[in-house]
C-alpha cells in the first residue's frame, strides 16, 4: 500500500516539473518572439510606422495645407482651430510644391467611411521636418532625421578630367567641385589637367537615416600631382565663433584666395565685364555692362564669395531682387536677379554659404545672376584685379595646426594608388566607418 502511495506521488511530482519545464519553454518562446517583434519595428519620423496605415504624397501647385486636410476629412473649423493653435511653430502658408508630406492614420480608421488622419508631417528638406498632432489635444513641433557621416578614402589618375575619372570610379562629382572650386581652385586649372595627373583624398560621405545617401559632406585632406609639383590640402577651423574653415598645405599657408571666382556652382559665363558693350536691340549704341553674368537655371543656389556682412538685401529697378555684401573696407560684392533672398540686411555670412537663389527679377533676357564687384567704391572686372590671398593662419594657431594634420598627412601617405586597370567603382575607395551623429 506505500509502494502504491509512493508510486502515486511519483508520478504526480513529474508531471508537475513536467509542467513547470513546458511553462518555462512557452516563456522562454514568447520572449524570444517578442523580441523579434520589438526587433522589427520600422521607425520614422519618431513613429513606428507598422502601427498606422500611412500614406505619401507631395504638394501639388495650388495645393493649401487646408485643401489637403479637407480631402482627408478634416473640416475647416477643425483646420482653422489647427493653424491657430500651431502658428508659432510652423507657418502652413509655407508649403512648397515639390515637397513630401506623410499621413498617419490609426488603424481602426479602416472601419470608418470617412476616415481621418492623426498626424501630419511636412519635410521642409531632406533632412528636416514638421509633425502636427491632428488628435486630441493639438500640437506642432520640428525635427531632424538622424545623420550619419561616414569616413572614406578615394584615388584617381587623370585620363582626360578629374569629372570623367570620378565618374569611372563611381564617385560623386560633388568632390570634382570641392577640388576645382574649394579646394585648389587658385592652384590648380583643372581645365588642363595633364594625363598621369593623380589625386588621393580623404572625405566624409553623408547619409539620411543611415541608408540614404545625401552627398558629399566634406573634403577633411587632400593630395595633387599636377606638373610635377605635389600639392597638400588640410582642412582646419580657423574661427570657432564664426565657423570659419580653410585650406592649407603642409607649410600652413592658405591655399584659396579671399574670393570665390564664381557665386554658382557649374555655371558659364553668358555675358563678361565690358565698358563698351554695344547692344543690337538698342540701335547697337554703347551700354556698358559693370559685372559678369553667370547663367543657370532658376532656383540654382547663389553663394557668398567672401566673408563678409550683408548690406543691402532688397528689390529695385532693374537690378530685381539682389544681396550686397561688404567684405572689408577695400571690397564688396552685389548679386542681382535673384528669385528670392536667402539673407539680411547686417547678417555676416562666410565664403561659400547660401545668399539666395538664381532668378529674372528686374531687366533680364533670362536666369542667370549678375555679379558685380566693388573695389574702393568702384565697380571692377573681378577678372582683372590681383585678388587678395585669405588671411594666414594666426602665429598662435600655426603649431596647433601643424600637429593636427601630422597623423592625417602620414594616413594621406599610406594610401597607394590603384594603378591596375580595369578597376571595378567599390575597389576605389577604401572605407573607414567613422560614425558621428
Amino acid at each position: 500500500m506505500q509502494l502504491k502511495r509512493l508510486v502515486v506521488l511519483t508520478i504526480i511530482l513529474i508531471g508537475f516539473f513536467a509542467c513547470k519545464e513546458d511553462n518555462s519553454a512557452e516563456v522562454a518562446y514568447e520572449k524570444e518572439l517578442s523580441e523579434i517583434v520589438e526587433e522589427e519595428k520600422i521607425l520614422e519620423f519618431g513613429f513606428d510606422i507598422n502601427n498606422y496605415i500611412v500614406k505619401r504624397d507631395t504638394i501639388q501647385q495650388g495645393d493649401s495645407f487646408g485643401e489637403i486636410l479637407q480631402r482627408n476629412n478634416i473640416g475647416y473649423p477643425d483646420i482653422f482651430q489647427i493653424a491657430e493653435v500651431t502658428k508659432d511653430t510652423f507657418d502652413i502658408r509655407r508649403l512648397h510644391p515639390g515637397k513630401p508630406y506623410t499621413l498617419l492614420f490609426s488603424k481602426e480608421s479602416e472601419k470608418d467611411s470617412l476616415p481621418r488622419p492623426e498626424t501630419f508631417i511636412y519635410q521642409t528638406d531632406p533632412i528636416k521636418y514638421v509633425v502636427i498632432n491632428l488628435k486630441d489635444s493639438i500640437y506642432a513641433y520640428t525635427n531632424k532625421k538622424p545623420v550619419t557621416y561616414v569616413e572614406k578614402t578615394a584615388t584617381g589618375i587623370i585620363e582626360s578630367s578629374i569629372s570623367s575619372t570620378l565618374e569611372d570610379k563611381g564617385l560623386s562629382q560633388k568632390l570634382a567641385y570641392k577640388m576645382a572650386d574649394e579646394i585648389y581652385a587658385w592652384t590648380i586649372d583643372f581645365r588642363r589637367l595633364q594625363k598621369g595627373d593623380r589625386f588621393k583624398v580623404i572625405y566624409t560621405d553623408k547619409y539620411i537615416d543611415d541608408t540614404i545617401y545625401a552627398g558629399v559632406h566634406n573634403v577633411k585632406a587632400a593630395y595633387f600631382e599636377h606638373n610635377g609639383d605635389s600639392l597638400y590640402a588640410f582642412q582646419f577651423e580657423t574661427d570657432s565663433i564664426k565657423g570659419i574653415v580653410d585650406y592649407f598645405n603642409e607649410d600652413a599657408k592658405n591655399l584659396r584666395r579671399a574670393f570665390l571666382k564664381a557665386p554658382v556652382q557649374f555655371s558659364r559665363i553668358s555675358s563678361r565685364y565690358n565698358l563698351k558693350r554695344r547692344i543690337a536691340f538698342y540701335g547697337n549704341k554703347v551700354r556698358p555692362h559693370k559685372g559678369t553674368d553667370f547663367a543657370a537655371a532658376i532656383g540654382t543656389p547663389i553663394m557668398a564669395t567672401a566673408n563678409g556682412t550683408v548690406t543691402e538685401s532688397t528689390r529695385r529697378g532693374g537690378n530685381g531682387k539682389y544681396v550686397k555684401i561688404r567684405h572689408n573696407d577695400t571690397y564688396s560684392t552685389q548679386y542681382l536677379h535673384m528669385s528670392k533672398q536667402a539673407v539680411k540686411k547686417g547678417q555676416f555670412v562666410k565664403q561659400g554659404d547660401i545668399i539666395g537663389y538664381v532668378g529674372m527679377t528686374g531687366n533680364t533676357g533670362g536666369p542667370h545672376v549678375c555679379y558685380r564687384f566693388w573695389k574702393n567704391g568702384q565697380q571692377v572686372d573681378p577678372f582683372k584685379q590681383k585678388l587678395p590671398e585669405a588671411k594666414p593662419i594666426s602665429d598662435s594657431l600655426k603649431v596647433k595646426f601643424l600637429e593636427h594634420i601630422k597623423p592625417v598627412k602620414q594616413r594621406l601617405d599610406n594610401i597607394f594608388f590603384l594603378e591596375a586597370e580595369p578597376i571595378e567603382p567599390e575597389n576605389t575607395i577604401t572605407q573607414d566607418l567613422t560614425i558621428d551623429l
